[in-house]
């Protein structure tokens, strides 16, 4: 079995640069009859094997001879052994262990030295040559780096300033041997002013700069008759790509335009695979009328090669409803329910019994499970408190169909606006942002913010590909998953699995392949259990599953109700169609291949061919964009090179991912 190195390897964009990977000294594979001084140093040249090869290891068993000396060393990959337990457990433990029996013994010899007697080379897990620094026992602060941060910080340097500075002389953010949050483990961050000027002027020349570092940073600036500015828009070239992926669904965040921030900063937030937010654009507004709001939407489209999303939350705002109808005529428009309920104590206070009211209205929001019993429920309550001239519920009812849950579950929204009590919405910019934040202080934050997220899906991703929670059932229908999901999905998909303990399916009409399911959940209300039911429509030509709660439709996930059919109507294995591509951990995405507008350093090699081979393309259509025989020239070319690379990549065997998303 041949070891599956970094091409294999899913979104891994922290390579070497050229020069470092020219200067590196290749370390020699383990072979039988090496010699090393003493035991350290075979474990010491292992762990620097390892550190290049793309795995970590672990000092895993010593055993003495009959004169009772230590003489076997057995030095393993970390995920050797497996966790074995015969309890049965529905908390599922994050794990990396898959049973690898890669390693290396040395014995001792009378002249003292140690001799390499065993050695195992092949894998049984994919490696990770480019992620190295998240492993546990390489992820290390050297010392000299923390005595650097810790001199910094008197000094009023920032730790991104600070790690920035390590960067570079560690010759790229890859070679780091600590992460941000590391750093901030460190010293206390503190905020200082790091632009000198903060007028315009300043700006447009920050995006100058940030345009030539990548062709693809697009930004516009409104300027009014005076040539004032009015509003900024901007994306870097990887928020760009990164919508041609999870472009679908999309919240407008204007949480910066309140009274409480000093700073008109609006954001375009969309949701990766791992269910974090990724940054698809940002704007700068001197006010919140419908022209502003209009220009920033036809600008963002612009900027999106004028590809609109299918769907868009929005705060509760008439000018942002009527530029939304205006620029994306066809995308489904829904309020951020979290603000509303925000809203409620504030809306509700001049009542006596505005607690009371507060709990009806959830109560109504998250428990109507039909639009009927929203109906009778929202009247109830009108009628019980006198609600009757409300202007805010009246508004509310009146537009039930922008942010209401039953109202609006048959729609794909990601998860992206909350649908259960107690969730929160959090803001692309939380802990980079705040009342006291300037334009001038913006600029570089934005790069911070960036900076930080990427990372972060940096780990998620390495965390998804290298562990895994363990099943909790034997179906295989959650094994099937397991291997197809990134982790954070795979565990909700996992809790659904879980609550369908708590479901009794029975049939309840029956008209040829089409059965109608009724499914009583029994659930817990505080302190309370109490019997819920669901229907639930089943196709068994089509192994098709719909669930009244339309947990699925909303959210990308099956539900509790719609498992407990499936199950038991034998289903081994969910169709393709309940297996989404935004949620998978083994798919190439282009977008981690593009260079980020805080990369000052040529540190990703991908990242530099893909940007060289994109000003190529770009060249090549310039001058071929006004001849429909050039046109046809070019398009055959690129049509018979992707033809020749899918093919050669097909060749290279399963471990290799061949779908781009």
């Amino acid at each position: 079995m041949e070891d599956r190195r970094e091409e294999n390897e899913i979104n891994d964009t922290s390579l070497a640069n050229d020069k470092d990977l020219n200067e590196q000294k290749k370390i020699e594979e383990p072979k039988l009859g090496m010699m090393f001084s003493s035991e350290d140093d075979g474990y010491q040249y292992y762990t620097n094997f390892a550190l290049q090869e793309g795995f970590s290891v672990m000092k895993r068993s010593s055993k003495c001879g009959d004169d009772g000396v230590k003489r076997y060393f057995t030095f393993a990959c970390a995920r050797t052994r497996k966790r074995k337990s015969t309890k049965v457990s529905f908390n599922s433990r994050l794990t990396s262990k898959t049973d690898c029996l890669a390693k290396i013994r040395l014995t001792l010899q009378p002249d003292g030295m140690f001799k390499l007697t065993t050695v195992v080379l092949e894998h049984n897990h994919p490696l990770s040559p480019g992620k190295v620094l998240f492993f546990r026992r390489n992820k290390k602060s050297d010392r000299h780096v923390k005595r650097k941060i810790e001199l910094n910080d008197p000094a009023g340097t920032w730790v991104n300033q600070n790690l920035n500075t390590i960067v570079v002389e560690s010759g790229g953010y890859e070679n780091v041997p600590v992460v941000e949050k590391d750093s901030r483990n460190c010293i206390e961050k503190t905020r200082r002013l790091r632009l000198g000027v903060g007028d315009a002027e300043a700006i447009r020349n920050y995006f100058v700069k940030m345009q030539d570092k990548n062709s693809g940073f697009f930004y516009l600036m409104d300027l009014d008759e005076d040539c004032n500015l009015r509003n900024i828009f901007w994306a870097d070239a990887r928020s760009r790509a990164t919508y041609e992926t999870f472009g679908d669904v999309v919240t407008f965040d204007t949480t910066y335009l309140t009274n409480k921030y000093d700073l008109p900063f609006v954001s375009f937030i969309g949701v990766n695979h791992h269910g974090q937010s990724v940054l698809l654009g940002c704007g700068l507004l001197s006010d919140e009328n419908v022209e502003t709001f209009v220009w920033l939407f036809e600008s963002w489209l612009a900027c999106m090669s004028w590809c609109p999303p299918k769907a868009i939350v929005t705060d509760q705002c008439k000018a942002m409803q009527r530029a939304v109808e205006k620029v994306f005529p066809n995308t489904r428009h829904r309020w951020c329910l979290w603000h509303i309920m925000k809203k409620s104590p504030e809306k509700l206070k001049c009542y006596s019994h505005h607690e009371a009211i507060k709990i009806a209205l959830q109560n109504v929001v998250y428990d109507s499970l039909t639009k009927d019993e929203f109906e009778e429920g929202w009247r109830g309550m009108i009628g019980k408190y006198d609600l009757h001239d409300n202007e805010w519920l009246g508004g509310l009812y009146d537009e039930r169909h922008r942010w209401a849950p039953i109202y609006v579950k048959d729609t794909f929204w990601a998860g992206m606006s909350t649908i259960q009590r107690g969730e929160r919405m959090n803001a692309f910019f939380d802990g980079y942002v705040n009342s006291k934040t300037t334009l001038k202080q913006f600029v570089e934050q934005y790069d911070d913010a960036l900076r930080s997220k990427i990372e972060k899906e940096d780990q998620a991703d390495f965390h998804s590909f290298n562990s895994r929670y363990e099943c909790v059932t034997n179906y295989r229908i959650e094994k099937q998953l397991q291997g197809a999901y990134t982790n954070v999905k795979f565990k909700e998909f996992q809790e659904e699995l879980k609550g369908k303990l708590y479901c009794y399916p029975s049939i309840i009409k029956v008209e040829g392949s089409i059965c109608i399911y009724q499914v009583i959940e029994d659930v817990e209300v505080g302190n309370v259990r109490k019997d819920v039911v669901f229907d639930v429509y089943f196709n068994e030509v089509e192994c098709e599953a719909k669930c009244m709660c339309h947990l699925f439709e909303f959210k990308g996930i099956l539900c509790r109700h719609s498992l407990s059919v499936l199950t038991q109507r034998r289903v081994e294995e969910l169709p393709p169609k309940y297996i989404l591509s935004r949620w998978r951990k083994d798919l190439k995405r282009k977008y981690s291949y593009i260079k980020s507008s805080y990369d000052d350093l040529a540190v990703k090699v991908h990242a530099q061919w893909y940007n060289e081979m994109q000003q190529e393309f770009n060249e090549v259509a310039a001058l071929a964009v006004d001849s429909e025989e050039r046109r046809n020239i070019v398009m055959g070319h690129i049509r018979e090179l992707k033809n020749r690379f899918l093919s050669d990549e097909s060749m290279c065997g399963s471990n290799q991912p061949t779908q781009i998303a």
